[in-house]
């Protein structure tokens, strides 16, 4: 569980549901909680030694650049830890690759200490535009680059991970996510080099038989 961001992110998930996630991730020693921006402060709050992930111009990544460091700003003021931020996919199309890296640099500059994870949306995107993307995201020093929000057509693809090794910066870590759902997703990931995964079925695959503590 130390790889995984214990994820909720559907959008009508309640107070209750969210801080059970959270519960589970710090129960299960998961590396964060991977929730929506509104409750952010609740789980930080509750949850003091939690390290708590949320997410920006998510989940389409066409709102503003100003959005998005609006965003970053008050999920920072409200106790986020790490941000998964979604790229504008159609400068992607357009190859406008410049100008998500501008985009990103600000957001590099919001985030500040914390971790920036760059969702690129992986199912939207020819290879040759994935590799302009892994040299993009390693110049605006990102931390992360992230396969996918999960609300795409697909989700994470040991393809594209093994693209990514092959074209990623020295230091930039690779998340997955979209779709891992069974013990041997989520350790042939891990072995193909990924050191973060996105999930919401962590807990279900691992500690099937244990029910997660209260809050």
């Amino acid at each position: 569980m130390q790889r995984v961001d214990h994820t909720l992110l559907r959008p009508t998930a309640t107070r209750a549901e969210v801080l059970g996630t959270c519960a589970e991730a710090l129960r299960y020693g998961a590396a964060s909680a991977c929730i929506p921006p509104c409750y952010v402060k609740t789980a930080k709050e509750t949850f003091q030694s939690l390290r708590v992930c949320t997410v920006v111009g998510f989940p389409l990544g066409y709102s503003t650049i100003e959005s998005k460091i609006a965003e970053i700003v008050a999920a920072k003021a409200a106790g986020a830890d790490e941000f998964d931020i979604v790229i504008n996919q159609g400068y992607a199309a357009d190859g406008r690759f410049e100008d998500i890296h501008a985009e990103l640099c600000r957001a590099r500059e919001a985030c500040g200490e914390g971790v920036m994870k760059v969702i690129i949306e992986t199912c939207n995107l020819r290879d040759e535009q994935k590799i302009a993307l892994c040299e993009v995201v390693g110049r605006a020093k990102a931390d992360y680059i992230k396969t996918s929000t999960g609300f795409g057509a697909a989700g994470a693809a040991m393809a594209d991970i093994l693209l990514f090794k092959a074209h990623l910066p020295a230091g930039v870590k690779i998340k997955a996510a979209g779709g891992i759902r069974t013990r041997e997703d989520m350790e042939a990931f891990v072995a193909a080099g990924c050191d973060r995964l996105g999930t919401s079925s962590a807990v279900k695959i691992l500690f099937e038989n244990e029910a997660a503590d209260g809050y």
